[in-house]
């Protein structure tokens, strides 16, 4: 859980959003289950998550369109919000299809949030201009919505929603309705908007590229609940249970039986071989325990040429199978005595046919248990 602790050693400074156990039930299905999440002020927050895991009813929530089954407490700004109106609520949403008023020009989309707010035209105006600019978009303001791009009309979702100046920004999946290049682009340009106003951004994605490129903090759910929190780093190196590695696209899993553990690392017993790594579990390893063996295809080395060489963990004997182009690269299988290991291979005048061996580092190897921990709920 992040604590908003500063590091200069004086006392802890107030999450800017404090979600604690937060219960959510559409009739039988329980959508929510005790879902405790923080953020700190000018954090970029993902919540990560595939289709069900609860991600978007959590954000419904915090920005007041959805009433919570429970909840112990929800506040923004210090301010408890569980019983406030969406429209009076210290935060914005920004949505995946723009929700833009088709009638209105590109200016009086941005300033409707301030009019509704009963702020008088000559500051509307200005502060619309101000947020327009602050996306790009100075020499829009007279255009009406159907004369912009994609990318366009999500910049003017995003001036609509910094216009009112709010404590957190939401956004529900705003690049999803965007093709690769502009979401790419987009990326960039929310990064740079992040930086530029420090707020703090509350982002629902179910990308885990996206999560991976622009966030401080990801937290990944599951079935309602919160299976690992951490640095972006920390769940693509070290994932925490089978579902986390291979939703953060970890090529290679294999089960085995765990043969020792100690001060964090560990080995497993997968076939004839043993493959050595670093402990990522949150329990303790126990010996003889079912574990899960995690290597990223981009962090697997190939031998050729049918040179000599010793023998050593994370060393196995392969021979090549199918290949697929990537333009960047080729995405090799490799055929084991244990089964099926990809290789990303990204020099284009590797002899594949030459290939007889595969290594990875054991700072490279993930050891997981077998199987996934209960739910966390902590945020």
């Amino acid at each position: 859980m992040s604590t908003g602790r500063q590091t200069d050693g004086s006392a802890p400074t107030p999450p800017i959003l404090e979600v604690r156990s937060v219960t959510h039930r559409f009739g039988e299905v329980v959508a929510l289950d005790r879902v405790s999440i923080t953020a700190r002020q000018g954090e970029f927050l993902t919540i990560l998550g595939q289709s069900g895991s609860g991600k978007t009813t959590l954000l419904r929530i915090i920005s007041g369109l959805e009433k919570p089954s429970q909840v112990e407490r929800l506040a923004i700004a210090g301010q408890d919000v569980t019983s406030i109106s969406a429209a009076d609520r210290n935060c914005t949403t920004v949505f995946q299809h723009y929700a833009l008023f088709p009638h209105m020009s590109v200016g009086e989309n941005v300033e409707y949030g301030l009019k509704v707010r009963g702020v008088d035209a000559a500051e509307r105006r200005q502060r619309a201009r101000e947020a327009l600019a602050l996306v790009r978009l100075a020499d829009k303001y007279g255009r009406r919505v159907h004369q912009l791009s994609g990318g366009e009309r999500q910049r003017v979702a995003l001036a609509r929603a910094l216009v009112t100046r709010p404590a957190i920004l939401l956004l529900d999946e705003p690049l999803g309705a965007l093709d690769e290049k502009l979401r790419l682009d987009m990326q960039v340009e929310l990064l740079d908007l992040h930086n530029k106003l420090g707020m703090t951004f509350v982002y629902i994605t179910h990308s885990q590229e996206e999560a991976l490129t622009m966030s401080d903090r990801v937290i990944l759910m599951r079935s309602g609940r919160i299976v690992q929190e951490g640095e972006p780093r920390a769940l693509f190196d070290r994932p925490a249970t089978r579902f986390v590695a291979d939703f953060m696209g970890v090529e290679n899993i294999f089960e085995g039986d765990l043969a020792r553990a100690q001060n964090g690392q560990a080995a497993v017993s997968v076939g004839d071989h043993t493959l050595a790594g670093t402990w990522c579990g949150e329990q303790p390893p126990a010996v003889g325990q079912k574990a899960f063996v995690g290597i990223r295809a981009e962090r697997v080395h190939l031998d050729g040429n049918g040179a000599a060489r010793a023998e050593g963990i994370n060393r196995i004997p392969c021979r090549p199978a199918s290949t697929i182009y990537k333009g960047k690269y080729l995405d090799q299988s490799l055929e084991t005595d244990f089964g099926t290991i990809k290789a990303r291979i990204w020099d284009s005048d590797v002899d594949v046919s030459r290939i007889d061996g595969l290594w990875w580092a054991e700072r490279d190897c993930m050891i997981m248990p077998s199987m996934d921990s209960p739910g966390q709920t902590g945020g």
